[in-house]
């Protein structure tokens, strides 16, 4: 099967997006807390927390409840996986923010 978009992986990813977002039941805020403590728990790298930035925000989650969530989970996940995704988290936060700051800036 041939492919006539020049970024086939990222097209699958969103279109698998799409579909879960569509097919689940939960308010938007509620999806993307579940999906972060998700990505804590399988040790996601920065980007996956990237890719739920612009979510987050649109949908009115607050960095209180990213923190109630990492809490919440610590004692299942474990302090490792709590300490990195919070490292990941401000990783993916710095890079949203430059990003931001080179658009405004352009």
């Amino acid at each position: 099967m041939t492919t006539s978009s020049e970024t086939p992986v990222l097209d699958t990813l969103a279109a698998m997006t799409l579909d879960s977002v569509e097919r689940c039941g939960l308010p938007m805020d509620q999806l993307i807390l579940t999906r972060i403590a998700a990505l804590v728990a399988m040790d996601a790298p920065p980007m996956s927390y990237l890719a739920h930035i612009g979510p987050a925000m649109e949908s009115g989650v607050t960095a209180a409840q990213v923190q109630d969530v990492l809490v919440a989970i610590a004692p299942i996940v474990g302090t490792a996986h709590v300490m990195s995704a919070a490292g990941h988290i401000a990783e993916g936060l710095g890079f949203a923010i430059a990003v931001a700051e080179s658009e405004l800036d352009a």
